[in-house]
């Protein structure tokens, strides 16, 4: 045989095999794109609402009303009327030319919608795909079309989307919710060529102990077929023995069952992910082939006790998830789909909830992948799907999504949205059969009430079931999430009852609005839940959470003793993985004053170490080789990390130290009195304290004011429904609690700088020195002016009673503010009962004056601030600097704001605050007192004394 003739021989076989594998294979033909911006034009026309009446053309996948289609429609609005006046019912048409290959006509075809809003006509040619419509906005559905197709020619594909249903049940469990409502092809459409016996799907159980089970179901009856599945590695090595089957008679379905020893166990914190290989044959043919990504796991509910995963109790740190992104609704792409992942993930959870709906296969993908625990839902918020419909789409849900062993809870609605008739439609699909729950409502065992206070929690916890619910701490603006969580996880922790819950919810839904030059709409207060804004920005309670999470914890506190040998106390709150998995960066660190300089973070020395063994749920010691002169240092940092090179979180330690030197300053100080004003000069500074109030009044710095005045003004705060023993007062209206009044001076018949009982100045040892004495709530003032212009301000105040906010502050024109730098804990502000997520370090960041749900820059630049050692403020007029000489307060920088509905707190302004009580944040839900032990007021007793430096710079 001639090489030539040998070589064609060798490329004849190789297309001939190549032809065969592709005749046994799932060929995939997009007539869309995949996602946001990989689309396709078709034709399009809507029959109301912008751009009505005439045909265009729409990108798709889309929503219409991002591609400047139609009217927005926020559910919200028509609760619970099914078919009500007003409403946005707008009917779009779609149209688009196709070829299919003239190969693909002896195979059988079959058109895949993904997702589209809401009623759906499909026509092939001008033949109706189907004689039922398609009912039910987020599943995938599909017709075979093999008899409407011109194989090798052009095809016409024209659907019909009706934006509104005709089933007044898809719209009250679909349409009439909180959340956006929009029409349009949304997910991707395409087209499947099977062979003609082939197929359908398949349902896989493959358990923790390497049992493995299958039902392959066939898209036709047949009689004389074999199914095997082979079960591949992450390295595509073949898993033990290919498993094998014939089917009983004639029929669709072939049932498989088989072990495999040695598999490595899937779960959150290990997602270790197979392959089965599916094949049909017919004697020795080869007629169809598949793949399915598989993890051994297996679910329980152990009534009365937990949540398991193979074999261990298992809390779930969930967080409740819409499909979503500004510029294009609830068209994603597998970017956004595994960025979500990615990001509840970095806040060490391990679970979400779908609500409300099952979304892209992408994201269940990422699931897998990347490991979470997943509760898909089947569509519902207090409405629910009739038991026609209803059946329809939990089998296409079910069919769909069963495989992924992400997936470890089915949830039949939410809130009232469940139809019990469907509670027995799940195990009929899934092979596993799943535990299906109910959200807010107890099933199987497991109580999901939402929104439960702190107190009714515990309740909660003294029934019998396992108490895991579903929603809870309902955040809003800044408020929610973090706040309070602490104390509700605490409980949910240690309960022999608790699973874990899901917080609500992990992004604001705002819509880019494309009539309105892309501003962002929450719908007010409706979509602005989020830990993260509607960009995924980070939000304060987004590091609390991550925090509170963290599957390693350092259990030392933040003040070390002085005899501290660099031994922490390590406790693993991991289900399944030994700390020696993690690393461990600590780094000692050295900052400096502005006052003595430069600011500056110097690294003394830093280290690496790798985790000693510490088993799942237990506990075990960290030691740090630190050097000799470890306290030098003004902080230690431990980093911990992951197996994956993530962080988990870093904790900084301090120990009693001395406040920064303050030398003693040559030159001279000046002190000129008239009947109103003491005025000091000192090196270029220039104040003016009055002498009927003692406060400062004015400060001049190189010639040119600063407006810094009217303090140390004492600010006394209570909620406005708060009496004076802490309790609440049930005869006030709602929406009292978010009302906080002031109260500073001792009869508030009178104003508080009238309270002065004398004062005094006097010049001594190169200082100049003004005391001033008070009756009521302040009770002396004591100014030392250094010659450098150095003032130290001692203030001593005594309120003895309840209060919600307490210190002092002085007035500085918010509108003349331009930058802070700040030594404390940041960069996040924090509230009285969200202390956690922040670290600290020299931290800065310009003025911003978000409005919360509407405009989403942070971190914030007002609020409050723990744990602070000094601040510099950069003003258009100079640079004001205060120390902290007690670290044990706050510093205040004006007031937080909340939205434009106030729906949270009204907070009086406290300009540049010192503040020994800082309010607690409350959430959507809940009020402040109902969130826990953080969340109570304080009781202030007896004097306090606080030390504060001031100096100005031009």
């Amino acid at each position: 045989m001639s090489k030539f003739i040998y070589r064609l021989s060798i490329l004849l076989a190789v297309v001939s095999f190549s032809a065969k594998a592709q005749n046994t294979e799932t060929q995939i033909q997009y007539l869309s794109g995949k996602g946001y911006q990989d689309t396709k034009e078709w034709e399009f026309k809507i029959s109301d609402g912008r751009k009505s009446g005439e045909w265009s053309t729409i990108n798709v996948p889309s929503v219409w009303e991002q591609e400047g289609f139609g009217k927005y429609q926020y559910g919200i609005r028509f609760y619970g009327k099914p078919f009500p006046e007003g409403i946005a019912d707008e009917v779009g048409e779609y149209k688009y030319t196709f070829e299919v290959p003239k190969a693909w006509e002896n195979r059988r075809v079959k058109i895949v919608f993904d997702g589209a809003m809401t009623d759906t006509k499909v026509r092939i040619n001008g033949r109706s795909a189907s004689d039922d419509e398609h009912q039910g906005a987020f599943y995938r559905f599909k017709y075979d079309i093999t008899d409407l197709l011109k194989f090798g020619k052009k095809n016409e594909l024209s659907v019909v989307v009706s934006k509104e249903s005709k089933n007044a049940s898809v719209n009250l469990a679909e349409r009439r919710a909180d959340y956006w409502n929009f029409g349009g092809i949304f997910r991707p459409v395409f087209l499947e060529a099977l062979p003609v016996t082939h197929i359908n799907y398949t349902s896989l159980k493959a358990e923790a102990d390497g049992t493995f089970e299958a039902n392959v179901f066939l898209g036709n009856a047949a009689s004389n077929i074999r199914a095997e599945i082979t079960v591949l590695d992450i390295n595509g090595k073949k898993v033990g023995n290919t498993i094998k089957a014939d089917i009983v008679g004639s029929g669709d379905k072939i049932h498989l069952s088989g072990s495999f020893k040695n598999i490595k166990q899937w779960t959150a914190e290990t997602p270790n992910l197979y392959k089965a290989e599916i094949a049909i044959y017919k004697g020795k043919e080869l007629l169809h082939n598949i793949s399915e990504t598989i993890g051994f796991r297996t679910i329980e509910i152990r009534k009365g006790d937990g949540i398991y995963v193979n074999g261990q109790r298992v809390l779930m740190k969930g967080v409740n998830r819409h499909s979503f992104w500004p510029e294009s609704g609830r068209t994603l792409n597998k970017e956004l789909n595994y960025a979500d992942v990615r990001l509840i993930k970095e806040m060490n959870m391990n679970a979400v909830r779908l609500s409300h709906y099952p979304p892209d296969p992408e994201f269940l993908q990422a699931c897998d992948e990347l490991g979470l625990y997943v509760m898909n839902e089947l569509g519902g918020w207090h409405g629910h799907y009739d038991d026609a419909v209803g059946k329809k789409l939990v089998k296409e849900m079910v069919t769909r999504d069963l495989n992924h062993p992400s997936i470890i809870f089915w949830s039949n609605g939410n809130e009232g949205g469940w139809n019990t008739n469907l509670d027995n439609q799940f195990d009929i699909w899934d092979l596993q059969k799943r535990p299906v729950l109910h959200p807010q409502q107890e099933h199987n065992g497991v109580e999901t009430m939402h929104y439960r206070s702190y107190g009714e929690t515990l309740e909660y916890f003294r029934d019998d079931n396992i108490f895991m619910p579903t929603e809870y701490l309902h955040g809003l603006y800044d408020g929610g999430h973090g706040a309070g969580f602490d104390d509700y996880w605490e409980i949910m922790r240690k309960h022999p009852r608790g699973a874990g819950g899901y917080l609500w919810v992990f992004a604001d839904e705002g819509i880019a609005r494309t009539d309105q030059d892309g501003r962002i709409d929450n719908q007010g207060n409706y979509g602005a839940d989020g830990i993260v804004g509607p960009h995924h920005e980070k939000e304060g309670s987004f590091f609390t959470v991550k925090e509170v999470w963290s599957p390693v914890m350092i259990m030392e506190k933040p003040i070390l003793s002085k005899d501290f040998d660099g031994t922490f106390t390590l406790e693993n709150r991991y289900d399944f993985t030994n700390i020696n998995t993690c690393t461990f960066e600590w780094e000692l660190v050295k900052f400096t004053s502005p006052l003595n300089g430069k600011a500056e973070r110097k690294t003394l020395q830093k280290g690496k170490i790798s985790s000693p063994n510490i088993q799942p749920h237990a506990k075990g010691e960290l030691k740090l080789n630190l050097p000799n002169n470890w306290q030098n240092a003004d902080v230690l940092y431990v980093k911990a990390i992951n197996k994956n090179g993530n962080e988990l979180w870093t904790w900084d330690f301090t120990w009693d130290k001395k406040a920064i030197d303050k030398k003693e300053a040559s030159g001279n100080v000046d002190l000129k009195e008239t009947k109103e004003f003491y005025t000091v000069k000192a090196d270029k500074s220039e104040i003016k304290i009055d002498k009927l109030s003692g406060k400062l009044t004015e400060v001049i710095q190189s010639g040119k004011i600063i407006s810094l005045t009217n303090g140390p003004k004492i600010i006394m705060v209570r909620r406005g429904d708060r009496t004076l023993d802490g309790t609440i007062n049930p005869d006030f209206l709602k929406g009292e609690d978010r009302i906080y009044k002031e109260f500073s001076c001792w009869d508030e018949e009178v104003n508080c700088s009238e309270n002065l009982l004398n004062i005094e100045a006097k010049q001594e040892n190169g200082k100049v020195v003004v005391t001033a004495n008070y009756h009521g709530i302040l009770q002396k003032v004591v100014w030392t002016i250094n010659a450098d212009g150095l003032i130290q301000l001692d203030y001593e105040y005594e309120y003895n009673g309840v209060v919600d906010l307490a210190g002092m502050y002085f007035e500085y024109p918010e509108e003349k503010m331009r930058a802070k730098k700040w030594l404390g804990d940041g960069p996040y502000r924090v509230w009285q009962n969200r202390l956690k997520g922040t670290t600290l370090d020299i931290w800065e960041n310009d003025y911003n004056d978000p409005i919360p749900g509407e405009s989403f820059n942070y971190p914030e630049f007002k609020g409050y601030f723990n744990n602070w050692h000094w601040a510099e403020f950069t003003t258009e007029e100079g640079q004001i600097y205060i120390e902290n000489k007690d670290t044990d307060t706050y510093l205040g920088v004006y007031s937080p704001r909340d939205g434009r509905d106030a729906l949270l707190y009204t907070i009086p302004n406290t300009g540049i605050a010192v503040l020994d009580v800082i309010p607690p944040a409350r959430n959507k839900v809940n009020a402040t007192d109902l969130l826990g032990p953080s969340s109570q007021p304080k009781w202030l007793s007896g004097l306090q004394k606080r030390t504060v430096y001031l100096k100005f710079k031009k």
